[in-house]
Parts: C-alpha cells; sequence; structure tokens
C-alpha cells in the first residue's frame, strides 16, 4: 500500500473555492482502481498547545493507494488533469509526500 499526504495552501482566501473544486472530483478519484482512501482534511479545532496548525488557507489530502501503479495512473488521470488546470492560478503551493508503511 502507498500512503499520500498532499499538502496544498492556497492564495489567500481561495481555499473554499479549491476545496470546492476538489470535492466536486473526488467522486471520479473514488471510482479509480487501486483507491484505497482520498480526502481532504482541514485544522481541527480544540486540539490545545499540542498541536501545530497548517492555517487557513491550507488542506491536506489524505490518500490511500493499493500500490505505486495504482497511484501512477490516478496521477495522468483525465480528472485530475481537469483539476489541476481548474486550480492552477489560486493555488499558492502544493507538496506531495508519498509514503510506504514502516
Amino acid at each position: 500500500m502507498i500512503h499520500v499526504l498532499a499538502i496544498i495552501t492556497t492564495k489567500p482566501g481561495q481555499r473554499d473555492k479549491v476545496l470546492e473544486i476538489f470535492r466536486a472530483n473526488v467522486p471520479a478519484v473514488h471510482a479509480e482502481k487501486g483507491c484505497i482512501e482520498y480526502g481532504a482534511t482541514v485544522d481541527a479545532d480544540g486540539i490545545g498547545s499540542v498541536q501545530t496548525k497548517f492555517g487557513p488557507d491550507t488542506f491536506v489530502v489524505v490518500e490511500k493507494w493499493e500500490s505505486a501503479e495504482t497511484l501512477k495512473a490516478h496521477g495522468a488521470s483525465p480528472h485530475m488533469a481537469a483539476y489541476g488546470a481548474k486550480t492552477k492560478e489560486m493555488l499558492a503551493s502544493r507538496v506531495i509526500h508519498v509514503l510506504s508503511p514502516a
């Protein structure tokens, strides 16, 4: 299994719009072969000083894929290209961490 943490930081005030476009794309991703988990997360409230927040313009996509091959196919899919094109001008940065179980 492959785990992915995609840390997406939008330009100021753009997170809600990017998340709207992201959510519209989720059903297509869930239908992909090898998708185990795929969803957006934001900072939780009320956790206290133990938490380091990402902030109001950032969300993290938590993904699990059956294999590196299915992750690569996901990245090459037409719906991901369309999502990227729609959101490109609204993003400040995108950092992708691809991990395997220890």
